[in-house]
């Protein structure tokens, strides 16, 4: 770990920033405030904006209007190499003829650092990420993980205010993927920065952040915490991103509301009665209900049916997808094995308070819980 007169940190802040490519906008008015030492995590679907944001950030791309300010100064108008940050690509962009020593090196090299200097940082960096036996290698000889190692050892020997990363293990395979996301979040740790990390993967982004924003078509639809955005989504669009597998939405009917009860009819089962607040609500408006797949278990006296399609057993979790009497399709995550086959007919229930209603209006809200139920 770098000793901590060593370690930069920086709050950033966007101010309505937009970018447009011609008549094309694709960022429109991002207000967002990250705080010193923040590990903060963009994600959303493809050519939602987010890998333009952080180029915006970094200097990469100008913004359009708006403002960024690092540790409250205005950077909006300073070149990349002014604003003090390191980014890390998706493609490692290492030099192939230069070794794992000379490419850590290389920046520092330009910035005209004293040669002694440069041994510390490149040393430092490589015992920080276990790539210190490699130094004399060429970025050929080095496995993907490897590789990116190298690329983030690259913007730690900057010493920057704040790191950021744009898809760094979209390249790697699945189990890789999953031990250099430990190996960030342990990096984070030690040293201690400001990171900002672009991601579409929302497993990435549960695992590793302290706060996630969600972007879609270069706007932000809620900012949180992984479990408050998780547990409390503030629309459909939240609710089905993150989590994995998806979040089920069922197409149902409001058949009583009031400020403290819902009932709604929906998947050609009887009403099922929601504590939301169901104010503004009227008998027939049409609501989309939403439950995790795991939040619904096996009930032999469950209210609803389902008919089984495909059962997936993974040893310790078992998933079982199936249709609704309405036709609609819906999946339950079961902890261990099951014996459910295709065809069958089996009885389920939500868990109590793990429903959520959206409205099909207004952005598709999520409606709140009633103060009775708060």
């Amino acid at each position: 770990m770098r000793p901590e007169s060593d370690i930069s940190m920086a709050s950033l802040t966007l101010d309505t920033i937009t970018k447009s490519f011609g008549q094309l906008e694709i960022l429109h008015g991002i207000d967002l405030d990250i705080a010193d030492g923040e590990f903060v995590v963009f994600v959303g679907p493809s050519g939602c904006g987010k890998s333009t944001l952080l180029r915006v950030i970094a200097g990469l791309e100008p913004a359009t209007g708006g403002t960024i300010a690092i540790d409250g100064e205005d950077v909006t108008h300073h070149s990349a190499a002014a604003r003090g940050l390191a980014m890390v690509f998706q493609s490692y962009a290492l030099y192939p003829h230069m070794s794992v020593y000379d490419n850590l090196a290389f920046g520092l090299e330009n910035m005209r650092m004293p040669k002694d200097q440069i041994a510390q940082r490149v040393n430092t960096a490589a015992q920080l990420l276990q790539i210190d036996k490699l130094l004399q290698r060429k970025p050929g000889q080095l496995s993907g993980g490897q590789r990116q190692r190298v690329a983030i050892g690259r913007a730690i020997t900057r010493n920057p205010k704040i790191f950021l990363f744009d898809e760094p293990l979209s390249n790697l395979d699945a189990e890789l993927r999953v031990q250099m996301r430990i190996e960030l979040s342990k990096l984070h740790k030690d040293l201690k920065s400001t990171m900002i990390y672009v991601t579409h993967d929302q497993v990435e982004a549960m695992t590793m952040a302290d706060k996630i924003v969600v972007l879609r078509d270069g706007r932000i639809e809620q900012i949180g915490k992984p479990l408050d955005l998780y547990n409390h989504p503030a629309n459909k669009f939240v609710a089905g991103f993150i989590g994995s597998p998806r979040m089920n939405f069922i197409s149902a009917r409001v058949t009583q509301s009031s400020a403290t009860r819902v009932s709604v009819s929906c998947g050609g089962m009887q009403d099922t009665a929601l504590p939301v607040n169901g104010t503004g609500l009227a008998q027939g408006d049409m609501v989309s209900l939403g439950i995790r797949p795991e939040h619904l278990e096996l009930d032999a006296a469950g209210d609803w049916t389902l008919t089984v399609d495909v059962v997936e057993q993974l040893g310790g979790t078992s998933f079982i997808h199936g249709t609704l009497p309405s036709n609609e399709a819906l999946s339950i995550a079961v902890n261990g094995q099951t014996n459910v086959s295709h065809g069958q007919p089996i009885r389920i229930r939500p868990k109590p308070g793990m429903v959520h209603l959206f409205a099909t209006t207004e952005g598709e809200r999520a409606l709140p819980p009633s103060s009775a139920s708060v």
